[in-house]
């Protein structure tokens, strides 16, 4: 069984609903099984692909990606989701890691991207023909399989394959019906932040319930989110908290929003005023999830009817709060040797589900550092009391959240550290009322910001680009030579250098 098969059995319950909708069309669930099908038979036919060989997709949100990440599975195959953002090398780098037999990319992102592999752009004769092709016999699928290869990263600097499995993603959605909301036929699905991430693993319970996905392509615009509750009923989305305060300031926010049911974020904190503004203007339609790659979108989480419980003597601390476990989901805090904390006393957060993933792709040793007995290791720190809420105090891989991206320091360090005139550097976040955090790195050099730029530019994905250098006559180190990145955040803190 396979996450393709569960949706082919609701096409042919209901095959004249609407599956997919975006702005030039829509694309009804028969038709939506039809091209699943002939997609599937095209990898095994026309391309020779064999059950479980990889499958990258380099996609902007589009109405092609739901039915080629079906039919990637309904042809045994996995899929490789990538972040858009990525630069050209980040790109090449997971094609090669991954192992990626083919590339399936939008086509802005076709011509730039730097690879041996054969790539078919969505607007391309090869992919007319892909969904032209005749069906073909497809293997037995286990939910032991891999399904989704989520390409993470931790300190080392290189992102790590984090292997989410069809009893993964079928967890998942499982818990969706359990924590967030009952689906069906009228719901409607919006899609304006990245389906490579969070959006699209969020699809999945909407499909496999028979509702509609509405895809809005291009970058984020709080007006056709507006449009889209106004003209729609039962809505819902999931959005970083940078969008979150985006739709708040937007000329709409305390309009017509009777559409919207759900509003699902999470992804890096948010300030609890914002959170508050955000429950005035769109009533109880808000949900936190707290999830990672390694456990897609399923830790923790404060339910819509939690963030009602205004007559809480701890509601501002439950809003600054991740919530509790998610249905079906174990969650602890432990110490450096592995104990369990009591409540109150702070330590690593760490997860046991059916949600956690299988491994990291080719990492033996990152996938045992990671899972202990069955038990994800998330690299957070975290507080819970005595009733089970979870707070986050701090990230122990030092990963910054801006706009709900991950960005990863040891990635712009290495890169600003081919400079000649870098003796040494270190990043973190520091944090913005806009995006959460913001990108700073502290230098011990003499190059010029203009060439650092350009340095990260030429490297790495523009959202992960300093947005300030400092310059320092030396990084603080403790006994051991390791940079202490806690006192270069608190010197941004105090405003000291």
């Amino acid at each position: 069984m396979s996450i393709a098969s569960a949706v082919l059995t609701v096409a042919a319950r209901q095959p004249d609903h609407t599956a997919i909708l975006w702005e030039e069309g829509r694309l009804t669930y028969a038709g939506l099984a039809d091209q699943i099908n002939r997609i599937a038979g095209g990898l095994i036919t026309r391309h020779g692909l064999k059950p479980g060989q990889r499958v990258a997709m380099a996609m902007e949100n589009c109405p092609e990606f739901l039915p080629l990440l079906l039919g990637v599975w309904r042809a045994g195959l996995v899929a490789i989701p990538i972040n858009a953002k990525l630069h050209p090398r980040e790109f090449d780098w997971i094609f090669r890691n991954s192992g990626a037999a083919l590339v399936f990319a939008t086509p802005t992102l076709a011509s730039k991207l730097e690879t041996d592999l054969p790539i078919i752009s969505t607007d391309s004769r090869d992919y007319t023909a892909l969904v032209s092709a005749e069906d073909a016999p497809v293997p037995e699928m286990a939910l032991k399989n891999i399904a989704w290869i989520f390409y993470t990263s931790g300190t080392t600097g290189r992102p790590k394959g984090a292997m989410l499995t069809h009893r993964n993603l079928l967890s998942q959605s499982h818990a969706y019906y359990a924590d967030v909301d009952h689906i069906g036929p009228e719901d409607v699905r919006i899609h304006s932040a990245p389906m490579s991430h969070g959006s699209g693993l969020y699809a999945l319970p909407f499909l496999l319930r028979g509702a509609q996905n509405l895809i809005l392509t291009g970058s984020f615009d709080p007006e056709r989110i507006f449009e889209t509750l106004r003209t729609h009923r039962n809505v819902s989305f999931f959005a970083a908290p940078t969008m979150v305060t985006r739709l708040l300031a937007h000329p709409d926010a305390g309009g017509d929003t009777s559409g919207l049911k759900t509003l699902e974020y999470g992804g890096a904190p948010m300030y609890v005023s914002d959170l508050k503004r955000a429950l005035e203007l769109f009533g109880p339609t808000l949900y936190q999830v707290y999830g990672q790659g390694e456990s897609p979108m399923t830790i923790a989480n404060i339910t819509k009817d939690q963030h009602s419980h205004v007559w809480r003597d701890d509601y501002d601390a439950l809003l600054a709060s991740v919530g509790y476990a998610r249905t079906a989901v174990e969650v602890r805090l432990i110490d450096q040797e592995g104990a369990s904390l009591p409540a109150g006393e702070i330590g690593e957060i760490a997860t046991k589900s059916d949600n956690v993933m299988a491994g990291y792709l080719d990492n033996p040793e990152a996938t045992t550092k990671a899972i202990r007995g069955g038990w994800l290791m998330t690299g957070d720190m975290g507080v819970m009391d005595e009733t089970g809420m979870l707070t986050l105090k701090d990230r122990s891989k030092d990963v910054i959240i801006s706009g709900g991206s991950n960005i990863y320091p040891r990635e712009i360090e290495e890169v600003l550290l081919t400079s000649p005139e870098i003796r040494e550097v270190a990043v973190v976040g520091h944090p913005h009322p806009d995006w959460g955090e913001e990108v700073v790195a502290f230098v011990v050099g003499e190059a010029e910001p203009d060439k650092m730029d350009r340095m990260c530019l030429d490297n790495l994905a523009r959202f992960k680009r300093p947005k300030r250098y400092e310059f320092v006559d030396a990084l603080p180190k403790n006994n051991y030579g390791k940079v202490v990145k806690t006192e270069l955040r608190e010197r941004l803190r105090s405003g000291s250098q």
